[in-house]
């Protein structure tokens, strides 16, 4: 190659001349606020019990809490009375002078702190029934009734309950690695969970027939969670923030009408007994079925059941291992479809019971969405490791307990089910049968973190909706539908690290925004195999443990080598937003003359020295400014061909293996939303072909405010286009396209 000086295609170091020799003002000094700092002020110090790789420690400990719970419901009466035996070990290295007990049904006694502590205003317009239930009828009585406390040798145990936590204290210090066994005696009303105070749990009333649909969960006083983080997790519960539970295994006995029909928490032990012969073969069927489900309890047999009210009574038996909690449905309206599924080596059952008001949407889509959903979350996470799934159609209702969810969406009384109901009944089947997964294995804390459970759920969610079906209507993923929440009134954001009573937009804040922002990582930032590989490590390094934020956040980098400080800092710990633009665009042209603004720029040579050239200058056209459309264009011919330069410095073997370049832009991009991105650039050309670009989110690093790149084309750029896809959730496209294009009012 002849010999060439400098292209200043090239990178450069440009030096100005010297211009004065004055002494500039003194500027203050700064602290580091680089949106790229480590996180070292914000996530817990890494410790023998929670590492800094994200993974449990040497010294992890979780304590467990086994349950024997005998419980009768009283249908005439809607009333549950129970008592329990609870062997609680300590794995922990503490002494523990006292234990913590939940009592979550003590949220909705009345003149509860829960109910004080929320602002009320007068609702000017409200149906009748709404109006009658707030105003003129007398409370339902709620709350949990405890009867007693004893020890094993039967002797009462001193207590002490605080609105939803009651303290069992102790006449000798628990020491580690020691047991405890204690029983409790209560009872409580269930509520009418749609016209009497709402509620995770109660009962569905069907005023044709006069039958109930019980959805029966946190009917049990609960053992707390104790760890290295929280010491008790014994935060009040006030309602939002769910829960935190220890992990044990149950053997629970139920005790209904002769006539219902129930299905919960863990493995039927004595179904020869409260089946008939018929429909246990059904069930051996369905358990060989892997295409579609078996009926067990046929529709007519529930319609036949729900007319007989019978006085008699049935006990059902179940024993779960291994489970955080325990959950119940039970109904003599219930019709039961079952079928296998295959998850690795093990074959699981997806169930659904659901009334004859649910057919034919539930009978024809329910247990299929639950197969469908323990495959996905199987493919993303770790096999699911339970022995069934099941899906409870409850109007109204969308909540998850261990293998078993209720779930709203039926059919209008004719039997026609719009896409709207549909879809949203399929979406609620995903959502809360996911949840087994999270939190339910992976056991984060709810009562502090909402979103390490709703928001990885929701985004698995979504991509278990999508892998259904290409177009579902997917309400959380999708970056552009978390745009409307992001550009809202700052007053009424929080961080997705905030508590969960914090809270204004919970549905936006703990589901939407962290579903869509491991969304962004999946496909924007990570890409897909980074991305699963270090989200699989996460799930498998906490199934059947208590993770914190750190632990996910240290395990995701830890897992894919990629710095993500910057992300979590900015969509999880703020509640920046995303705007990213095109500032300012220049074309550039070949030239042998140096205009004056750059014809005394000195460009260095090594360290030490300076190019004495020659030198190629790239001069700016007169429509270099972005927006300046009045300017004319020049064109190519104008001047001087690069051929020329071409010619004297390559050979012409050298010159069959370079690049051509007629067009040369600098692109400087802005960002006047405060969230760090990449930037995804479309270019359109004047032939109408494209290339697509991505620079990393590192590309702010130095300057968190503006970028630049050059661009050296063979053909003439029409317009560049910044996330044509709208996959990074940017707040304001209007600033995203050069020519900039006229957006017209809703008016015109």
């Amino acid at each position: 190659m002849k010999k060439l000086s400098l292209l200043l295609l090239f990178p450069a170091m440009l030096v100005a001349q010297d211009k004065a020799t004055t002494t500039p003002t003194r500027q203050q000094g700064k602290y580091d606020t680089n949106k790229f700092s480590q996180m070292y002020d914000l996530l817990a110090t890494p410790n023998m019990f929670r590492t800094a790789s994200g993974a449990p420690g040497p010294a992890y400990y979780q304590q467990q809490a086994d349950y024997k719970i005998d419980i009768e419901l009283d249908d005439k009466n809607s009333k549950l009375s129970g008592s329990e035996t609870i062997t609680y070990t300590n794995n922990s290295p503490d002494s523990l002078e006292y234990l913590w007990v939940q009592l979550d049904q003590n949220q909705a006694k009345a003149n509860t702190q829960s109910t004080l502590a929320e602002s009320d205003k007068i609702s000017q317009v409200l149906p009748l029934d709404g109006f009658s239930t707030k105003y003129l009828k007398k409370d339902l009585e709620r709350g949990f009734n405890i009867e007693q406390v004893k020890d094993v040798k039967g002797s009462a145990m001193s207590y002490t309950i605080n609105e939803t936590m009651m303290r069992i204290n102790l006449t000798s210090p628990l020491k580690p690695g020691e047991k405890i066994s204690f029983s409790i005696k209560w009872w409580y009303n269930i509520n009418n969970y749609r016209k009497e105070g709402g509620g995770r749990s109660g009962y569905e009333l069907f005023e044709k027939d006069g039958n109930k649909l019980y959805v029966i969960a946190q009917f049990y006083p609960r053992m707390a969670v104790y760890n290295d983080v929280e010491g008790w997790q014994n935060m009040q519960f006030w309602g939002s923030g769910e829960f935190a539970l220890p992990f044990g295994n149950f053997d629970v006995n139920i005790t209904v009408p002769a006539d219902h029909v129930i299905d919960a928490t863990g493995e039927l032990t004595n179904r020869s007994e409260v089946f008939t012969t018929e429909q246990v073969k059904r069930y051996e069927q369905a358990q060989k079925a892997f295409d579609k489900p078996v009926v067990i309890v046929t529709q007519a047999e529930a319609e036949a059941a729900e007319k007989g009210f019978s006085e008699k009574k049935k006990t059902w038996k179940f024993s779960a291992k291994n489970v955080r909690d325990f959950g119940i449905a039970s109904s003599r309206k219930f019709i039961y479809d079952a079928m296998a599924v295959k998850i690795g080596n093990r074959v699981v059952m997806a169930e659904s019971v659901y009334p004859k008001e649910a057919n034919p949407l539930w009978g024809e889509t329910s247990t299929m969405v639950v197969a469908h959903t323990l495959k996905s979350y199987s493919a993303h996470t770790f096999d699911y490791p339970y022995p069934k799934a099941v899906s409870v159609s409850a109007e109204d209702q969308g909540m998850e307990y261990p293998m078993i969810c209720w779930n709203f969406g039926r059919p209008d009384e004719n039997g026609v089910t719009s896409k709207e109901i549909k879809n949203g009944m399929i979406g609620v089947v995903i959502h809360e049968v996911g949840h087994t997964f999270f939190p339910m294995i992976v056991n984060s804390d709810e009562r502090q973190w909402t979103w390490m459970d709703e928001g990885l759920n929701s985004f698995l969610e979504y991509l278990a909706e999508q892998e259904l079906d290409s177009n579902f209507p997917s309400r959380r993923g999708p970056a552009k539908n978390i745009v409307p929440y992001m550009s809202g009134d700052q007053k009424f954001l929080e961080p997705i690290m905030s508590n969960s009573e914090t809270i204004h937009q919970f549905g936006n804040n703990a589901y939407g925004k962290p579903a869509t922002g491991l969304n962004i990582l999946r496909e924007v930032v990570m890409g897909r195999e980074l991305f699963d590989h270090a989200f699989r490590t996460y799930a498998n390094r906490w199934k059947f443990k208590h993770p914190t934020p750190e632990d996910f956040f240290r395990t995701m980098e830890d897992a894919s080598a990629v710095d993500l400080d910057w992300f979590w800092r900015g969509w999880f710990y703020s509640t920046d937003f995303v705007d990213i633009g095109i500032k300012d665009v220049k074309q550039y042209y070949v030239s042998d003359t140096p205009t004056a603004d750059i014809k005394d720029i000195k460009v260095r040579k090594g360290r030490f020295g300076y190019d004495k050239g020659p030198f190629v200058y790239l001069v700016a056209g007169d429509n270099a400014e972005v927006n300046s459309s009045k300017k004319k264009a020049l064109k190519v011919e104008d001047f001087k061909p690069l051929a020329d330069y071409v010619d004297q410095t390559f050979t012409a073997e050298e010159k069959a293996s370079i690049k051509s370049p007629k067009y040369f832009y600098e692109v400087e991009f802005n960002k006047p939303g405060g969230m760090i991105m990449p930037i995804l650039v479309e270019i359109t050309y004047e032939d109408g072909s494209k290339d697509n670009y991505k620079y990393p989110a590192q590309i702010w690093r130095k300057s968190n405010e503006t970028a630049k790149k050059v661009y050296a084309t063979t053909k003439a750029i029409k317009s560049i286009q910044i996330d044509p896809q709208l996959l990074t959730a940017d707040i304001d496209v209007t600033n995203n396209s050069w020519p900039k294009v006229e957006t017209k009012s809703k008016f015109d």
